[in-house]
């Protein structure tokens, strides 16, 4: 198995920043955030979203459809 690669704490801010913004319905703020996360990062939530049977597109659709986290 391998080693899945490291959100670092500053992006798990930023996709936190996003997810909230698209439950608020401001995509212009939810891309703004998304835009600050690094490569290693994006791909590490990529890979975890995959397990989740999901995408980025996924979680913040569900964001905006529910509320977002609560």
């Amino acid at each position: 198995m391998t080693v899945p690669a490291t959100i670092r704490p500053l992006a798990a801010v930023h996709l936190r920043e996003a997810i909230t913004a698209a439950a608020d319905q401001r995509p212009a703020a939810a891309l703004a955030a998304l835009m600050h996360i690094d490569p290693q990062s994006w791909t590490a939530i990529e890979q975890r979203a995959a397990l989740l049977g999901a995408d980025l597109v996924d979680l913040l659709a569900h964001a905006a459809r529910t509320g977002g986290p609560q």
